[in-house]
């Protein structure tokens, strides 16, 4: 296909006529080419608007970074296994795969689409839960503790209600079903465990106080959203009498 088009272009401008070469290959290579080079783009505003919002969530330059950062590894990891079993053929017989062959060309966008929006479901179950106990007077080492003692049975029983989901469609016949299902099978628990429940408790334990720095200028330019509740624990609500003495 690309041999014809390379072949017929000195013609097609020679001539001044529009020559075009369809069927289905020459469709499935230019919708394969569109979307190779629109996912930068898409990767692109999806990770951008996702650190601003969780700057203005979470106060915090550090913490948007340490999500985004997750997320990439996340996606790395899902797509090398990915490729490793139903392109490479490594341990194809495991998912009843019988021969290997390239990946389908929107499966990358697919993958990074439900992948983001489950990954940042996880981080905000966890990560909120901290913020609010470090800005009502908890230690950083406290709060994460208590974050995740409280999201982790959130982001668990999550995760294995979407693994069991995404698991099932690798038992159909259909390699490309198989490959999404298990993509995103694997995907969330490589989030779920790895990146949301064992790196991002070690990485805010490292991280102590300096995980919630903003910049002064920052901090007065975005609009406080307060989902901690902080302005409830303020001076003037805490001298309001109670109703058992007015």
């Amino acid at each position: 296909m690309r041999d014809l088009r390379d072949r017929l272009a000195p013609t097609a401008a020679a001539s001044g006529a529009e020559i075009s070469l369809t069927g289905v290959t020459a469709v499935g290579v230019d919708v394969s080419d569109k979307l190779r080079a629109a996912l930068p783009v898409y990767l692109l505003v999806v990770v951008g608007l996702s650190f601003v919002l969780l700057t203005l969530v979470f106060r915090s330059v550090l913490v948007p970074l340490k999500a985004t950062a997750g997320f990439l590894l996340t996606v790395g990891a899902t797509f090398g296994a990915t490729v490793a079993i139903f392109q490479w053929g490594w341990l194809s017989a495991l998912v009843g795969l019988d021969t290997s062959g390239p990946l389908i060309s929107f499966l990358p966008i697919l993958l990074i689409g439900i992948l983001f929006g489950l990954a940042m479901d996880y981080e905000v179950f966890l990560v909120s839960r901290m913020r609010e106990d470090f800005v009502h007077g908890e230690s950083a080492q406290e709060a994460i503790v208590s974050g995740v003692g409280h999201g982790s049975r959130v982001v668990v029983a999550a995760a294995l209600i979407m693994m069991a989901v995404f698991s099932g469609f690798v038992l159909v016949d259909d390699p490309i079903i198989k490959s999404i299902g298990f993509a995103l099978a694997v995907g969330v628990f490589i989030d779920a465990f790895v990146v949301r429940l064992s790196l991002v408790p070690a990485v805010m334990s490292f991280l102590g106080d300096r995980a919630w720095w903003l910049p002064r200028w920052l901090d007065r330019a975005l609009p406080d959203v307060d989902i901690e509740g902080e302005s409830l624990r303020s001076p003037a609500t805490e001298e309001l009498p109670s109703p058992a003495t007015r």
